[in-house]
């Protein structure tokens, strides 16, 4: 069903805020400059959100019969504008999907949220404060993840540490493939004959495998491709089964560094893979 938001509300999805009312779009509390016509599209959409919205019906509604102007090109050119504001894509869609010859439709949850501060002319002062710096946004009004629930960081933040992990595992998989004789040192002190052996086979083939994995991720970052939230749902598993094998590689350390930062290490490095899915599904929306 279509929402009806009335304009003493606001309209949110992700990082982004709409006021209806004021014509204005935030992310993350700071306004983005978006032209009339775009803004109405997208008031639109936002109002029938996880519905097919007809361009016939955005025609009627934004582009009144007495306007003469090239429809097609005006619609295409102000949801090009949409998708430049919101980071989104025509081909990978987070927010604004295209239906050939039929229309579009905002695909991620709207939240709608009464905007109070709208009927307290009082605190006019306040709001305009707020408004020209951001650090000082009540607790109130801190956007949350709509699956997470807690404030939703910087993108790129957020990118960049699931990279670093990446780096991270990269160095351990190069690390332990370029001491492999030490690993065999170590491991046949503690587990003499043919289970040694199994130690330095695994560390060998779990670093072959994991480093083409590792590239794959930082290079899936990199180029920020839209659909690894999903790529990742299906490789977690693997992903799990890997790093929680490499957990326990400080105990190849355990004469340098001692028993204590031993089990410390490793009891990191067992929580790290499921570090790894809250990021991803911070940076980006998973599709069912």
């Amino acid at each position: 069903m279509p929402m009806t938001p009335s304009n003493r509300e606001l309209l949110r999805f992700g990082v982004f805020e709409v006021d209806l009312a004021a014509g204005v779009l935030r992310k993350n509390g700071a306004r983005i400059r978006l032209q009339e016509q775009p803004f109405q599209v997208l008031a639109a959409l936002l109002q029938n959100a996880g519905q097919v919205v007809p361009r016939d019906d955005l025609r009627e509604q934004i582009w009144p019969a007495d306007t003469f102007v090239d429809f097609d090109h005006s619609l295409n050119t102000a949801v090009n504008k949409i998708r430049e504001s919101l980071g989104d894509s025509a081909s990978s869609p987070r927010f604004v999907e295209t239906l050939a010859r039929r229309g579009y439709r905002f695909i991620a949850p709207v939240d709608i949220v009464a905007a109070a501060a709208a009927s307290a002319p009082a605190h006019a002062h306040e709001n305009v404060r707020h408004e020209s710096h951001p650090a000082a946004t009540p607790a109130a009004a801190i956007m949350l993840h709509p699956e997470l629930h807690v404030p939703v960081p910087r993108r790129g933040l957020v990118r960049a540490l699931f990279a670093s992990i990446q780096v991270m595992y990269l160095i351990f998989y190069v690390s332990g493939l370029a001491h492999l004789r030490d690993a065999d040192r170590v491991a046949s002190s503690f587990l003499p004959g043919w289970r040694a052996l199994v130690i330095v086979g695994a560390v060998l083939v779990t670093g072959a495998v994991g480093i083409p994995l590792r590239f794959y991720l930082l290079s899936a970052v990199a180029f920020d491709y839209h659909k690894l939230a999903t790529t990742f749902a299906r490789l977690f598993p693997f992903v799990l089964v890997l790093d929680q094998l490499w957990a326990i590689a400080p105990f190849l350390l355990l004469p340098r560094i001692g028993i204590g930062l031993t089990f410390a290490a490793t009891a990191a490095l067992l929580y790290v893979p499921f570090s790894e899915r809250p990021l991803i599904r911070l940076s980006y929306q998973l599709k069912n």
